[in-house]
């Protein structure tokens, strides 16, 4: 089979603003173990979900933070989960970290670690949530996963209309 054809076979269709946009593949399916990857921090270190290992994970991904909407999930996620045991909150974007981190200062959110797939994509390929066309073409799509203490996925969600927030409690119920 032609791999460009494989491919579109298993691109998820979300939709931005009510138009239908693609993604690279789709989201790792509940109970497979969580794909690794590897992300820039803040500080430009790179961690990795190996780095997490023994903790419960509920990874935020989101085209950027410099929209209305990928904000307020960074800032529910940072009230709603900071009271959750052995709980991390990794809230995921291709921003440079130096924004991630301004945002998050000015904000003055603690509870959650905002880390960048600007680097080499392992991020989105591995969840497979870049998009592939429409404006928002190379950002990654809004999702939410999270990934049990020992690295099995138990809850995904792809937002069907990227402007839209995710189902914060549903995804809290998972943890």
């Amino acid at each position: 089979m032609n791999i460009n054809i494989y491919k579109k076979l298993f691109m998820a269709q979300v939709s931005f603003k009510g138009n239908a946009v693609h993604t690279s593949g789709e989201l790792p399916k509940v109970g497979e173990t969580a794909p690794e990857f590897t992300l820039t921090a803040g500080d430009l270190s790179q961690k990795s979900l190996k780095d997490f290992a023994g903790k419960k994970v509920i990874l935020n991904i989101f085209p950027s933070i410099d929209t209305g909407t990928c904000a307020m999930s960074v800032r529910q996620f940072n009230e709603k989960a900071s009271g959750l045991d052995n709980t991390v909150v990794l809230c995921i974007s291709k921003d440079l970290p130096f924004a991630q981190s301004r945002f998050c200062a000015a904000e003055g959110l603690e509870n959650v670690i905002t880390l960048s797939d600007f680097k080499d994509e392992s991020f989105a390929n591995a969840y497979g949530v870049k998009f592939t066309d429409g404006p928002l073409t190379g950002l990654l799509s809004r999702s939410v996963v999270v990934v049990d203490e020992n690295g099995k996925v138990k809850y995904t969600e792809q937002i069907a209309e990227t402007t839209e927030e995710p189902n914060y409690e549903a995804a809290l119920a998972a943890v």
